[in-house]
């Protein structure tokens, strides 16, 4: 993925970024991305299916309450910080 710094924008501009991103729930560089590719002419959704983050939506509300439970007893192991690690 390639990625660019813009530098300059205007007040305004940023403004419209900041209510599209909290108007729609997304993050600041995922309102960018799609305020430029509404103004390249492009839809909003093309490399969708590339993106992190969406790439497993079709499982989203797929597993019952106790593969959900199962799966988050197995993360359990990982909720606990190793002190050691960061002193």
């Amino acid at each position: 993925m390639n990625q660019l710094t813009v530098r300059g924008f205007d007040d305004e501009l940023s403004d419209r970024i900041q209510r599209l991103a909290q108007r729609e729930g997304i993050s600041l560089n995922k309102a960018a991305l799609r305020l430029l590719r509404r103004g390249a002419g492009l839809t909003d959704t093309a490399g969708a299916a590339d993106t992190v983050g969406s790439s497993l939506d079709h499982l989203i509300g797929t597993w019952t309450e106790e593969e959900a439970d199962a799966f988050d007893a197995a993360l359990q192991d990982f909720e606990a910080i190793d002190e050691s690690i960061w002193a």
